[in-house]
């Protein structure tokens, strides 16, 4: 019995798997069925056989995505002690923004929240929990820094928060649009700036 929930989940996994970074790339009107079984190789009945509709595919697959990208970030920031240095790892990830592969097709929740917006509330839902979730992460760092003594002691760390992200979805907006990475290193040497000011 055990064999047959884990070789089920194992499906699950694979289907989500494979299907993330059509959803990332093509959205969740875009993705058709079609695209779903050319990606996997499996026939619809099996991915129906795994999921409830496409709606069920299409949140697991954006869960994976930011999973994957919250944990691309961790791993860089806990690489550091000092707060500062865990800050400059969104300027530094974002510069490269376009060459790294699993992040070609654009940022999960920008690219989610702009198309889910009035078409499916649930992606909405998800997306909006994935920004607070960083709004929060980033805010914990700099309540972090300012503890320990390493981030200037007026800063607000929800306004940092806000900005820092604003600039990073905005120029990767930009950077999907043209293609370039032009506005994308303008900003993040911007970013980059606004980070360092913090320094005690």
């Amino acid at each position: 019995m055990s064999k047959e929930i884990s070789k089920s989940d194992r499906t699950k996994q694979f289907i989500v798997e494979q299907s993330a970074p059509v959803f990332n790339a093509k959205g969740y009107v875009g993705t058709s069925l079609a695209d779903l079984t050319k990606v996997t190789g499996l026939t619809k009945g099996s991915i129906y056989g795994n999921f409830e509709n496409k709606d069920e595919v299409a949140l697991a697959a954006f869960d994976y995505n930011f999973n994957r990208v919250t944990q691309y970030f961790k791993e860089r920031i806990l690489a550091s002690d000092n707060a500062i240095e865990r800050l400059l790892v969104y300027p530094k990830v974002y510069r490269d923004f376009l060459k790294i592969p699993f992040f070609k097709p654009g940022c999960p929740i920008l690219n989610t929240s702009t198309e889910a917006d009035d078409t499916h509330p649930q992606l909405k839902e998800r997306a909006a929990k994935a920004l607070e979730f960083w709004k929060t992460a980033i805010e914990n760092q700099i309540k972090r820094g300012l503890q320990r003594g390493e981030i200037k002691t007026d800063t607000n760390p929800t306004e940092f928060a806000v900005i820092l992200m604003s600039l990073v979805e905005g120029a990767i907006m930009q950077a999907k649009v043209t293609g370039n990475s032009t506005e994308l290193i303008i900003a993040m040497n911007y970013l980059e700036r606004l980070i360092l000011e913090l320094k005690m």
